[in-house]
């Protein structure tokens, strides 16, 4: 994983530098970009009560995009807008694999209440964006 200050999303490619985000010919993707809201992940390791210092970084979580300020629906449907032109239509609950047992023991289970692994959807508008950009929740 790298962390970025800035990216191109696209609706051909998903996130700039995933490969898991192109959109493979006669399919429909559902899982191009998984956003994590900040506070889901800090409320996570919380459970887990480990000492601030020992926080894991956000993108051990392996999402895309972390997100901060803004409360996810717990449904598909809806659309994030980030920055002046892009667009996620969210699919579905983005739920933890085993892998974040690897990251810290019992991590997998605090991310499962309440969406906290973060959400997965699809890009309907190209944008690129970058870190402090407006974040909204668009039908």
């Amino acid at each position: 994983m790298e962390e970025l200050r800035s990216a191109a999303v696209t609706v051909a490619a998903g996130v700039q530098g995933d490969f898991r985000g192109a959109v493979r010919p006669g399919r429909v993707p559902r899982r191009q970009v998984s956003l994590l809201a900040a506070e889901d992940w800090l409320a996570a390791l919380r459970d887990l009560r480990l000492a601030e210092g020992d926080y894991p970084p956000w993108h051990a979580r392996r999402a895309n995009l972390l997100v901060e300020g803004l409360r996810f629906p717990h449904e598909a449907g809806y659309v994030i807008a980030i920055g002046q032109s892009l667009r996620i239509a969210v699919t579905m609950e983005c739920d933890p694999c085993s892998r974040m047992e690897e990251v810290a023991p019992g991590l997998k289970a605090a991310l499962l209440p309440d969406w906290r692994g973060g959400v997965l959807g699809t890009v309907l508008t190209d944008g690129a964006i970058a870190v402090g950009d407006e974040i909204r929740i668009e039908r």
